[in-house]
């Protein structure tokens, strides 16, 4: 009963935290900095919130866990990952519209399976395959809107999908941290690798530091705390709950909620399509969930 009710926990936790990170492209669409110091502040500034996090869950920060030979490299390979995700993606909001950029970047669950399946060992139900085959159609009903002949958007929705690949590496890196680390200090230590392999990525890019007004200033802000903490926090709690390949099928539901407020913030058009595709994905990650559980 009591693993019930943390699987149940952890898919509410998931299912929240990908709706929050539905925002994620409206904050970097509105940053006044580039798309990679965008996404080095995303971490930067979350730092401060995650160990507030730390300390209402009685959790001490210590070096001593980056002397354990095991656990950190995970956490460089899961702030990397995270690191080179962010950037590619951010960059890909710049050539294609949100709901797009979203969604590509969210065929990381294909990845994910793949991965766990042939190079970790992951023991996948063959049913598991039909459902991800079904979300994936719906989610590319959402996206058949299409790119047609646009090369830019073309070019972002090819960002979104290499973002993917490297999604995937965080997902299935944050899982086996979480076997050794509570989820915030996983998220917390993951977090300041990111930063600090964002940070040299950032210098190079960025013309300015900084953003130019304290708009510039409260949308990064609230980056860092909706997108790194929140949803963050939320997800890899989840993720410590619920199996990697269910994880990343659940987070289908960002996608979603990109297109949901592309359409009311930046009046980017939703199509009766579109509608059935993200219908579609919502009952597959509803039948993945029964059958995982």
């Amino acid at each position: 009963m009591e693993n019930s009710k943390t699987f149940v926990k952890g898919l509410l936790a998931l299912s929240c935290g990908a709706v929050l990170l539905g925002l994620s492209a409206i904050f970097v669409r509105y940053s006044e900095t580039s798309p990679s110091l965008t996404a080095f502040y995303r971490a930067f500034l979350a730092i401060p919130f995650l160990y507030v996090w730390l300390k209402i869950e009685k959790e001490e920060f210590s070096f001593e866990v980056l002397k354990d030979k095991k656990l950190l490299p995970l956490l460089s390979i899961s702030g990397a990952f995270f690191a080179i995700d962010m950037a590619i993606w951010n960059w890909s909001i710049s050539f294609t519209s949100v709901a797009h950029a979203t969604l590509m970047a969210n065929t990381a669950p294909i990845f994910v399976v793949v991965i766990g399946f042939l190079f970790l060992g992951h023991k996948i139900k063959s049913s598991f395959f039909i459902v991800l085959s079904m979300a994936m159609v719906g989610v590319f009903l959402v996206v058949l809107a299409g790119s047609g002949s646009d090369e830019s958007r073309l070019f972002g929705d090819s960002l979104g999908i290499i973002a993917a690949v490297f999604y995937a590496g965080y997902i299935l890196s944050i899982k086996s941290v979480t076997n050794f680390l509570s989820p915030a200090k996983a998220l917390f230590y993951s977090t300041v690798f990111t930063a600090i392999f964002l940070l040299p990525i950032s210098l190079i890019e960025a013309d300015t530091f900084f953003p130019s007004s304290y708009k510039g200033w409260m949308v990064l802000i609230a980056y860092a705390v909706i997108s790194q903490t929140l949803a963050s926090g939320l997800i890899t709690y989840g993720i410590s709950k619920v199996s990697a390949h269910l994880s990343s099928l659940v987070l289908l539901i960002q996608p979603i909620a990109a297109a949901v407020f592309g359409w009311l913030i930046l009046s980017e058009a939703i199509s009766l399509l579109q509608g059935f595709g993200g219908a579609i994905v919502l009952v597959a990650i509803y039948l993945a969930a029964t059958k995982d559980n």
